[in-house]
């Protein structure tokens, strides 16, 4: 028996694509989609502030440039930051990058452009997580169908090595990420929604088939910023458009506010809208409920977004 493996494949930072391979083997069937992710992290209670989890390794020096991280029972794993020297007393926003599959961390800089300068010199930081070379044909274990939760504990290690060194500000952690990085994203705002304050999400959200993830934290009514390309996001028989809009429309039911912008250029980084992505996080902070864009969202948005 073969079976497709279908995921979002991206030639460089510029344009993405998707590829698929045929996977030979037993004749075991795939993952289930309830399968598909095992949250490392149990239920939380809610509370009104993020949680912040503690470093289970020793946090290194952060700086500018790749810096490693070594959480406890897993494997060390560089991390790209953009951060300035200030950020210590800046206490900014927190904003983790994933990349798209064949790509790299640099495309946190090509896909933010000026907005990762703006967002730099205003105090915040930027990471962009490398992939670990053993999650599989795409980058992020969780777009592999794997259980494995190594990238979700990076991201812990992350927020609180930067927040133990009184880097950020716990209320403005956010993610964002392109096609595979979407789904990574996508998967994240679920399983770490203890500490998530917002999300954007290029070419990303819950294919079709694959069930709603369990909540860390049910309580808090996380925003997200949800671009697609419209019907020739559709790739290997994979509908992001699709993909995209049932993410919407999942987390519409749960009480969160989704916001659907559908800018028409296919399985690419919509690049003119990295200043409204940084204007959505820096209003929708944790705990910002309702949203202050439930009425509507600013004139300065994309005209593609809904209105």
């Amino acid at each position: 028996m073969r079976r497709t493996v279908l995921l979002a494949f991206c030639f460089g930072a510029a344009a993405c694509s998707t590829s698929k391979s045929d996977v030979a083997g037993s004749d075991a069937a795939p993952p289930s989609p309830d399968a598909a992710i095992a949250p490392d992290a149990p239920p939380i209670v809610h509370s009104t502030t993020p949680i912040i989890p503690e470093p289970t390794g020793t946090c290194p020096t952060i700086a500018n440039g790749d810096v490693t991280f070594a959480p406890a029972g897993i494997p060390p794993r560089k991390v790209k930051i953009a951060m300035k020297p200030s950020a210590s007393t800046d206490h900014g926003q927190l904003v983790f990058y994933w990349f798209a599959t064949g790509s790299s961390p640099n495309e946190a800089a090509y896909s933010l452009g000026a907005t990762e300068t703006a967002i730099v010199n205003a105090g915040g930081i930027v990471a962009a997580p490398y992939a670990d070379p053993t999650a599989g044909q795409f980058e992020w274990f969780v777009v592999n169908q794997s259980s494995k939760g190594d990238d979700f504990i990076v991201a812990d290690e992350v927020v609180a090595c930067l927040a133990k060194a009184h880097l950020i500000d716990p209320t403005h952690v956010h993610s964002m990420g392109m096609s595979a990085g979407a789904l990574q994203t996508t998967a994240l705002s679920f399983f770490r929604s203890a500490w998530v304050a917002s999300v954007a999400t290029y070419s990303g959200g819950m294919p079709d088939g694959f069930a709603v993830p369990p909540m860390q934290d049910p309580d808090n009514k996380f925003a997200a910023l949800i671009f697609d390309g419209g019907t020739s996001d559709n790739v290997f028989g994979v509908d992001f458009k699709v993909a995209s809009e049932n993410y919407a429309s999942a987390l519409t039911a749960a009480g969160h506010y989704a916001e659907l912008c559908d800018h028409g250029g296919g399985h690419a980084i919509p690049l003119d809208a990295a200043p409204s992505v940084a204007l959505f996080f820096t209003a929708n902070g944790f705990g910002a409920w309702p949203s202050p864009y439930a009425s509507g969202i600013p004139q300065s948005f994309p005209t593609y977004c809904a209105r």
